[in-house]
């Protein structure tokens, strides 16, 4: 069977900008022949930025663009010049966005409210200029610092909709066709299983009332663990106050439909069977749900279960439906959308590091350690004796010699390759 991409979820490669360079500078006035040094610091790199937008309510346009970057910093200039900032690169999502690190799952944030944003990849520190370098014993350094590379990561995005009223049934129940009778929403609309791949949003209004409408893709038996298009339509059922569960007056069995739809409910979630729930059964143009519509309205009442008699496509039973949801709605407390619980991880040391033996050559890994090699020009003697002096105050020079470095080997320390002397 061919893949089907969805529009509720991507996987995104962001990454920050790098902070600029250092500059090496010396003052050249007149009469003063002997100037002191004046280079400027690069600029920070810019943060990429993931920010909660209510106007958007699909992840499509991720499937057409996969790569972020934030703007460099500017390089330091000579006066003591400090070099511009890189500017954050915003990146608008639907709110109910849970973001995720692809290669981990560990959850990032989870964005429910409005204009809620969180910094997904930080900048690159801007490397420093000769003239911070300077001290009595060497006034004129020749030495600055690359600008720090910025973040890069890979994410995944999930939409989890954000809606007061979910339209769930079985594939081909007529949730699109409702959806767009009742609200200016126009979904696709076709007779064949799973013509939603992507939820839908829609708003009606009843009376006073304004209702947010999500038409959901379709559930088969075995849902809950990923048949059809299951977890997809889970997901989404989870932050809807109201299901509107909408059976196919044409189907074999609209009762069995409705037992399997439930049955899945408890099996993903019991809090998502828990949700208030009002039954239509659609389809009422036609012979076949006429005939059935006495049994259902018998077992739903019989249950307690409010039903409704509607045609998605001729409108009829529509309002009423509607008026009965609103007034559910009237009574069940507006909740402030609640986000998935995000798992602390204590901060990991900026000196902690790690040396690994592998086939031909030794790594260093560490924060402190990979971000001063990467801010180290190799082509100053002074910025190597420098780096020398960092790994020798941290502990990576001793840890090596403990691990047998030997001359001319090849140690690895982020992108650098470096030969042990």
């Amino acid at each position: 069977m061919e893949e089907i991409t969805f529009f509720d979820e991507a996987v995104i490669e962001v990454r920050a900008g790098k902070g600029g360079d250092g500059c090496v500078s010396f003052r050249r006035e007149k009469f003063v022949p002997h100037g002191g040094p004046d280079g400027g610091n690069g600029g920070a790199g810019g943060n990429v930025v993931i920010a909660a937008d209510r106007h958007l309510n699909t992840l499509l346009r991720f499937q057409r663009h996969e790569m972020f970057r934030a703007e460099p910093g500017v390089r330091g200039d000579r006066n003591n010049k400090q070099g511009r900032g890189g500017q954050d690169l915003r990146i608008p999502v639907p709110r109910g966005t849970v973001i995720r690190d692809a290669s981990t799952r560990e959850l990032l944030a989870d964005l429910v409210d409005e204009d809620q944003t969180v910094v997904v990849a930080r900048g690159g520190r801007g490397g420093r200029g000769n003239a911070v370098f300077a001290t009595p014993i060497n006034q004129a350094p020749r030495l600055a610092e690359k600008g720090e590379p910025g973040e890069q990561r890979m994410l995944r995005l999930e939409l989890k909709l954000i809606a007061d009223v979910g339209i769930a049934g079985m594939p081909n129940a007529g949730k699109s066709t409702l959806l767009s009778s009742v609200s200016a929403a126009r979904p696709k609309i076709a007779d064949y299983p799973f013509t939603t791949l992507a939820p839908n949003l829609g708003v009606a209004t009843v009376d006073d009332t304004t209702l947010v409408l999500a038409d959901i893709p379709g559930l088969v038996e075995g849902a809950h663990s990923g048949a059809g298009l299951g977890l997809k339509f889970l997901r989404h059922v989870e932050r809807t106050r109201v299901l509107i569960h909408l059976l196919d007056g044409a189907s074999v069995d609209p009762l069995r439909d409705y037992e399997i739809l439930n049955s899945e409910l408890i099996l993903f979630s019991e809090r998502l069977a828990a949700k208030p729930q009002v039954v239509a059964l659609n389809k009422m143009d036609l012979a076949d749900a006429q005939l059935v519509w006495p049994k259902v309205k018998s077992v739903m009442q019989e249950r307690g279960v409010p039903v409704f008699a509607i045609s998605a496509v001729t409108g009829e039973g529509t309002r009423v439906l509607l008026q009965a949801v609103a007034g559910l709605l009237s009574t069940i407390p507006e909740p402030h959308a609640v986000a998935d619980t995000k798992v602390f991880h204590p901060a990991e040391s900026d000196d902690a590091f790690e040396v690994i033996r592998e086939d031909d050559h030794f790594r260093v890994c560490g924060r402190r350690v990979e971000r001063a090699a990467a801010m180290t020009d190799w082509n100053s003697q002074e910025a190597v004796a420098r780096f020398q002096r960092i790994i020798k105050a941290i502990g990576v020079w001793a840890a090596l010699e403990q691990a047998g470095v030997r001359l001319g080997d090849l140690v690895r320390i982020g992108d650098a390759e470096l030969e042990w002397q």
